[in-house]
C-alpha cells in the first residue's frame, strides 16, 4: 500500500474542502476530525430510533396498534428517505454548518427564517433528551419504590435536568481540544447503542422463551391488529399513529451541520444521512417486532408509576432486577446520545451566529483556539436549554409542548428549502457529486408532502375534545418562536444576516 499516495489524496480533499467553504463565503474554522464511520455513529446516536420509538409504544397502541407501529414505521422510513436524499443533494451542492438553511442571496429572508426554525428545533431537541433522561433517572428509583413521590417534586426534576444540561455542555466544550476525542466518543456511543439493541432483543426473547407465565403473541396480533382508542376516526388516527415513527426518525440533518468537520462532505454527508436512516429504521422495525411478540399486556405498560411505558414493558418481561440493569444501561447510552445531539445543536448555533443571524453574532461566532470549539455558542446554547428546565417548577404541560415542538421545527426546516428548490426550478441548483437526476423532482415532491403532513399532525391533540391538561400547546410554542424570529429579523437580522465581514 502506498501511504504517500493516500496522504496526498487526503491533502487534496482537505484543500478542496477549504476552497468549497471559501466559495460559500467562509474560512475553515474546524479541523476535519470526523470520518464517515464516526459521523454515521453520531447520526445513529442522534436518531436513537429504536429507543425513541419503543419509549412511545403506548401511544402507538392507542393510535392504531401493531398495524401502525410496524407498517406505519415502514411508510415513514420510506418517506423520510426521500427527504434525506433531497437534503443530501442540497448539502452536496452547498456543504455548510448552516445546513439546509443556506440559500442563494436572493432568498435571504427565507433562509433566515429557516435557520431560526432549525436552531429552535435543535435547541428543543436537546432539551427533549435532557428531560427524557431526567425522567428515566428518577423513574429507576420508582422501580424499587413505587410509592416514592420525589418524581412529582418539580425542584428535584429541575436539579437533575440542570446537572445533565451542564454535563453535556461541558463535554462538548472540552472534547474538541484533541481532535480524536469527539469522534472516538461518538464511535463508542454508536457501538454501544447498537450493542444495547442486541442485548435488549436477546433479553426479551430469552425471558419469554424460558418463562412459565409469559408466552409469545401470535403473528396475527403482531402484524395485523388495528386498535383505535383516541376518539378520532380511523383516518385521523392513522396519521396520529405515524407520529410515533416520525419522532424516532427525525433529526437526520445532524450530519449536515457537521459538514465542516469531515473530509469530502459533498459525498460523505449524504452517504452518512441515508445510512443513518436505513440503520435506524431497520433496527427499529426489528425491535418493534420483538417487543410485539414478547408483549405481556398492552393495557398495563402505560401504568408504570414513572409514567414511562418502556420501563413498564422491560419490567414485565425480564423482571425487576433485569429491567433495572437494562434501563440503567439504556440511560447511560441515552446520556451519551444527548452529547451528540448537543454537538449538532452547537454547530448549528455557531453557524447561524457566523452568518450574522443572532444578536452579538461576532461574539458567539468565535472559535476558541485553545479548546478548538465554538465555546461561546455552546455555553449560550447550554444556558437557553437550562432555562427550559425551569418549567419543571411551574408547568410540565408547557414543558411537554416545548419538547414536542422539536420535531415540528425540524420537519419544517427540511420542507422549506426543498419546496423552494421546486418553486425556483431544479435547474437553478449547482449540483454536487451527489445528485438525484431524473428522480429529483418526484423525490422532492414526496419530501414536501411528508414534511407538511407530519408537521400538521404534530399540532393535533391526542383526543378530539381535549381538556386543558390534554391540549397540545405546541402551536402556541411554535407561534412564540416565530414571533421571536420575526422580531430579530426586523431589529437586527435584515441588516446583519450574511453581511458580517
Amino acid at each position: 500500500m502506498n501511504f504517500e499516495n493516500i496522504e496526498l489524496a487526503i491533502t487534496k480533499h482537505v484543500d478542496q474542502d477549504a476552497l468549497d467553504l471559501v466559495a460559500l463565503g467562509h474560512d475553515q474554522a474546524f479541523s476535519r476530525k470526523f470520518n464517515l464511520w464516526s459521523l454515521l455513529a453520531l447520526a445513529f446516536c442522534v436518531l436513537g430510533s429504536w429507543g425513541a420509538i419503543s419509549s412511545d409504544l403506548a401511544t402507538g397502541f392507542s393510535s392504531g396498534g401493531p398495524v401502525i407501529i410496524l407498517w406505519g414505521l415502514v411508510l415513514v422510513a420510506l418517506c423520510n428517505l426521500c427527504v434525506v436524499l433531497s437534503l443530501g443533494e442540497l448539502c452536496s451542492s452547498m456543504p455548510s454548518a448552516l445546513g439546509q438553511a443556506y440559500y442563494p442571496d436572493w432568498a435571504i429572508p427565507l433562509s433566515y427564517m429557516c435557520a431560526w426554525i432549525n436552531v429552535f428545533g435543535w435547541w428543543t431537541a436537546t432539551a427533549t433528551l435532557v428531560a427524557f433522561n431526567t425522567n428515566f433517572l428518577l423513574g429507576m428509583k420508582l422501580m424499587f419504590d413505587p410509592e416514592w413521590n420525589g418524581i412529582s417534586q418539580g425542584w428535584l426534576s429541575f436539579v437533575v435536568y440542570l446537572g445533565l444540561s451542564l454535563m453535556v455542555t461541558v463535554v462538548n466544550v472540552v472534547s474538541c481540544r484533541k481532535d480524536p476525542v469527539l469522534p472516538w466518543l461518538n464511535n463508542v456511543m454508536g457501538v454501544g447503542f447498537a450493542a444495547l439493541f442486541i442485548v435488549f432483543s436477546l433479553a426479551f426473547l430469552i425471558s419469554v422463551a424460558t418463562s412459565t407465565h409469559l408466552s409469545f403473541r401470535t403473528p396475527t396480533f403482531v402484524f395485523g391488529t388495528w386498535t383505535n382508542q383516541t376518539g378520532w376516526n380511523d383516518a385521523v388516527t392513522w396519521f396520529l399513529g405515524l407520529l410515533q415513527s416520525a419522532y424516532g426518525l427525525t433529526a437526520f440533518d445532524s450530519v449536515i451541520h457537521m459538514a465542516e468537520e469531515i473530509p469530502d462532505p459533498r459525498r460523505n454527508v449524504p452517504k452518512a444521512m441515508y445510512l443513518a436512516i436505513l440503520s435506524g429504521a431497520g433496527t427499529s422495525f426489528a425491535f418493534m417486532v420483538i417487543c410485539l411478540f414478547c408483549l405481556p399486556d398492552e393495557t398495563t405498560i402505560a401504568d408504570h408509576p414513572s409514567g414511562l411505558p418502556f420501563i413498564g414493558l422491560a419490567q414485565q418481561i425480564v423482571g425487576l432486577q433485569g429491567a433495572f440493569a437494562l434501563v440503567a444501561l439504556f440511560t447511560i447510552i441515552s446520556i451519551g446520545q444527548n452529547i451528540s445531539v448537543a454537538t449538532t445543536a452547537s454547530r448549528m448555533t455557531w453557524g447561524f451566529a457566523r452568518d450574522g443571524g443572532f444578536p452579538w453574532s461576532r461574539y458567539f461566532s468565535h472559535v476558541d483556539p485553545t479548546w478548538k470549539a465554538p465555546v461561546r455558542a455552546t455555553w449560550a446554547q447550554g444556558f437557553i436549554i437550562s432555562l427550559v428546565g425551569v418549567l419543571y417548577l411551574f408547568s410540565t404541560t408547557v414543558l411537554q409542548a416545548i419538547v414536542s415542538v422539536s420535531s415540528i421545527a425540524l420537519m419544517i426546516s427540511y420542507g422549506l428549502p426543498i419546496a423552494t428548490l421546486l418553486i425556483i426550478g431544479r435547474d437553478k441548483l449547482n449540483p454536487g457529486p451527489f445528485r438525484l437526476g431524473k428522480w429529483g423532482t418526484a423525490l422532492n415532491y414526496v419530501s414536501v408532502v411528508t414534511c407538511t403532513v407530519v408537521s400538521i399532525f404534530f399540532f393535533f391533540p391526542s383526543t378530539p375534545k381535549p381538556g386543558g391538561s390534554d391540549m397540545n400547546y405546541a402551536i402556541a410554542v411554535f407561534g412564540a418562536m416565530m414571533l421571536v424570529s420575526l422580531t430579530f429579523w426586523f431589529l437586527k437580522g435584515r441588516h446583519t444576516y450574511f453581511r458580517i465581514e
